[in-house]
């Protein structure tokens, strides 16, 4: 049997994919190629340093549909080491991402924004831009861990560990209201 063009098209996208794996640059032009319907989702913290570094990595590998980026009301200098540490163990590389400020995604039109900050101790920012829907995904600060650097270490895979069931969960149900 001859096969046909879409699952031809599929076989395609899937070596495209793993000849360059995860590439933003590819994701961009698979999107492009296929005409996905893109959702834009900006994750938001405080510092944009962990919490939200880790579900914006997450959120990515997950589904090329997925637009994403992460900010902050108050971004630290630098993604904190220790989650771009517990990322590797799960091989997604958080090594180029930077905090960035909620400032800069304020004219853009969002499908989510999603805030992931954790505890009543804590106070979740605001967004005021163009948003289709509004979730709270919160997580605990792995950052507020005190202890030995195993117990510190096991708080940062804890937390990451909830952060990709949450996201899966949340991807699931974004991705079936889609079709």
């Amino acid at each position: 049997h001859p096969r046909s063009h879409d699952a031809q098209e599929g076989d395609d996208m899937a070596a495209h994919r793993y000849l360059f794996r995860g590439g933003d640059f590819i994701d961009r032009f698979i999107r492009i190629f296929i005409q996905l319907d893109v959702m834009k989702v900006l994750i938001l913290c405080t510092g944009n340093s962990c919490r939200s570094q880790m579900a914006h990595g997450f959120l990515q590998a997950m589904d090329p549909r997925f637009e994403v980026h992460s900010a902050g009301t108050r971004p630290s200098s630098r993604v904190n080491p220790r989650a771009v540490e517990v990322m590797n163990e799960v091989g997604i590389d958080l090594s180029s991402h930077t905090p960035k400020s909620v400032d800069i995604y304020l004219n853009e039109a969002w499908d989510y924004v999603i805030t992931v900050c954790g505890g009543a101790n804590e106070s979740c920012p605001m967004f005021n831009g163009k948003v289709g829907q509004r979730l709270h995904i919160g997580f605990d600060d792995p950052s507020d861990a005190q202890g030995s650097e195993e117990f510190i270490m096991n708080e940062f895979r804890r937390v990451r560990d909830e952060i990709q069931q949450g996201f899966a969960e949340f991807a699931h149900r974004a991705l079936t209201a889609e079709n």
